[in-house]
């Protein structure tokens, strides 16, 4: 059959802008016409509705899955019905960009960013390079929905569908999650922020055997291990961390409960090698079982002395330089100090660093 030419679909479409331009739900057609762009990539076709009075940010919702749904207008139903599909979705945000729209929002709340977020599923549907082009160009980082929703919740969601999963998709998702933390981190969010089930730190030391090599690159990054708005007393990745180990009773001839201490090991020395000064939470008391747990509490102990003792100078200077290096990966830039070896061991953590390879 005929298939229209890019130009053609162009044409038809301004026509049709011209025709509804007096119609009453016109500003709710194109909006909801841009909206679906973003959702399923589109370049000439953004810029003409945006340059003929299309809001980037018009109010959607999204079900579960992350597919964009709305109560259409007849005028929206026809826009969508044009065919401007697979074109370059970040050409289509380099054009919204330079129209300074990219960190307004309706009155749900749900910016570009937002929506590029949660219009991912890190297996099909990959919006990197939107995403990286919004922040970019000024998308707020700390924009929330009036459900509460934050630039993690999208993360958080697909980390959680990586449980019990196909093992290649779980892996793809994992890769994806990492390199939009990633951007995330570079442009000022916070992963650490309470509430505890929108904190991405939060989750993933709640399930850091699993999520192990994006907490490292968290906390490498500079994350706050416990609550960053009000400490220790809200939550705490020590009292996270213990309480998961002193839940797992195992034996010395168990693998899985050998490797959830080493990296449990792991990840406490990346609080420490990042602690100026140790934040315990009060009435830190753990109670171990089975053949691991005087090496558990050995652990507990020695985070115990260094919190009731002034740090070090040493110390101090290993974790100034350490925050100097900052942002991931840390343990690279030590390495390729011009510094003798024994002091770049001292420098990096316990063990080497993750890289996106690992993930």
């Amino acid at each position: 059959g005929y298939v229209a030419s890019e130009e053609s679909r162009i044409l038809v479409l301004t026509e049709l802008l011209e025709r509804k331009a007096h119609s009453p739900f016109y500003q709710e057609g194109v909006s909801n016409a841009l909206l679906k762009m973003a959702e399923l990539g589109l370049t000439r076709a953004a810029d003409v509705l945006l340059r003929n009075g299309a809001n980037l940010n018009f109010e959607g919702q999204l079900e579960p899955g992350g597919t964009m749904t709305r109560n259409l207008s007849p005028s929206a139903l026809a826009l969508r019905g044009q065919s401007f599909l697979k074109l370059a979705f970040w050409g289509c945000l380099a054009a919204t960009l330079d129209l300074g729209v990219v960190s307004s929002s309706p009155t749900s709340g749900k910016t570009a960013l937002l929506h590029a977020l949660a219009s991912s599923d890190g297996v099909q549907i990959y919006n990197t390079e939107n995403i990286r082009l919004l922040l970019e160009g000024g998308a707020d980082v700390k924009a929330t929905t009036k459900d509460g929703d934050t630039v993690f919740t999208c993360i958080i969601f697909l980390l959680g569908e990586t449980v019990g999963g196909d093992k290649d998709e779980a892996q793809m998702i994992s890769r994806f999650c990492f390199q939009v933390t990633k951007l995330l981190l570079a442009h000022g969010a916070d992963p650490s922020e309470c509430p505890a089930h929108e904190s991405l730190t939060h989750i993933c030391l709640k399930s850091f055997k699993l999520h192990f090599p994006l907490l490292r690159f968290l906390l490498e990054s500079g994350a706050a291990y416990n609550c960053s708005l009000h400490g220790a007393s809200c939550w705490s990745g020590f009292h996270i961390i213990f309480e998961r180990l002193c839940s797992h009773p195992g034996c010395a001839e168990d693998e899985s409960h050998v490797d959830l201490l080493r990296k449990a090991e792991t990840v406490l020395d990346l609080m420490v090698t990042n602690s100026q000064k140790l934040q315990l939470p009060e009435n830190f008391d753990i109670h171990p079982v089975g053949s691991l747990a005087e090496k558990i509490q050995a652990l507990h102990f020695s985070l115990r002395q260094l919190e009731s003792y002034p740090p070090s100078l040493k110390h101090l200077c290993r974790v100034y330089i350490r925050l100097y290096l900052q942002p991931w990966p840390v343990d690279v830039k030590v390495k390729a100090l011009p510094l003798p070896d024994r002091l770049k061991w001292y420098l990096l953590s316990e063990h080497s660093g993750t890289t996106e390879e690992d993930i």
